[in-house]
């Protein structure tokens, strides 16, 4: 079975979707609707902006869904997926990929969370870290065990687990894990504790959005970041969905369970290879590639 799935912040590039824009009339329709939904011309700072640029929120979010959303509908009938996922925001860009929701659905929610997710970041200092080499169980004790806020957010691939939190949890949490063996312990360059308790705020006010949103039935399973299962009902996941801002990113545990669901090949749909250098890590014995018109 071929799976899809779709990336999320961070795998943005300067220069992203000009060579859809270019080869493809579908591309340029879209583009050209994504600058009017979202009210200034996205596409000037995706094709011609700075790294710096790409880099505020209310551009990142939309300009990696929009690669990723217009690639897979440039592709056409060869784009046939079994069961799709995709990696925090890259659920959302799935979920369109899936017939979920429409493309202009899509963009607005994942402006609308974008904007929460900068105002939740603003409440308080807070940040993530990459914690590399150890057990997860051991990484979750370690958090537990630690006064403030810090929590297990992604679950990239065995070894490799992103924490969330206030800034001195995080930072305290870093130290301990060295002691214990990390073999990496490292502040990344967020905005905010995503996917931790921190983004409450956000989380109440995109579910607000998602509520009022049309969930249609999707074309293949979506296996959300929630729960790392096949999910096909429309109500169960628009519930997931509103849930996953606090929630960890379960992908590890969601490539594990497509392939024992029968994935045998994996497309990643978007910008970067970053979600292509996991899999190799989860399970070697799938294939899996980017998408290429």
């Amino acid at each position: 079975m071929k799976a899809y799935i779709f990336p999320g912040q961070g795998a943005q590039f300067t220069g992203m979707g000009l060579d859809l824009y270019e080869q493809s009339t579908i591309a340029q329709e879209l583009f050209e609707q994504a600058n009017k939904i979202l009210g200034f011309a996205i596409t000037d700072i995706m094709f011609e902006g700075t790294a710096e640029q790409l880099k505020e929120t209310k551009v990142t979010q939309p300009a990696v869904f929009l690669h990723s959303v217009i690639l897979a509908k440039v592709l056409g009938d060869s784009f046939q997926p079994e069961m799709v996922a995709g990696h925090s925001l890259g659920e959302l860009s799935a979920l369109v990929a899936n017939g979920v929701l429409t493309f202009e659905d899509g963009l607005r929610l994942v402006s609308k969370r974008a904007m929460a997710m900068q105002k939740a970041c603003e409440l308080q200092a807070s940040t993530m870290a990459a914690v590399i080499g150890l057990e997860d169980t051991l990484v979750e004790e370690t958090c537990a065990s630690i006064a403030g806020v810090v929590v297990a957010a992604n679950y990239n691939c065995p070894g490799q687990l992103v924490i969330s939190g206030e800034l001195k949890a995080v930072e305290e949490a870093c130290e301990i894990l060295k002691e214990k063996g990390a073999k990496m312990a490292i502040i990344l360059p967020v905005g905010g504790a995503f996917h931790s308790p921190l983004m409450e705020p956000a989380r109440e006010e995109l579910a607000a959005a998602i509520e009022a949103t049309v969930f249609s039935e999707p074309t293949c399973p979506v296996y959300q970041n929630v729960t790392a299962s096949a999910v096909t009902d429309p109500a169960e996941i628009k519930k997931n969905l509103m849930i996953q801002l606090t929630a960890p990113v379960k992908w590890t545990q969601s490539i594990q369970q497509m392939i024992s669901d029968g994935a045998t090949e994996f497309v990643e749909v978007g910008p970067g290879k970053v979600l292509q250098g996991l899999m190799r890590k989860i399970d070697r014995s799938v294939t899996s590639s980017g998408a290429a018109i």
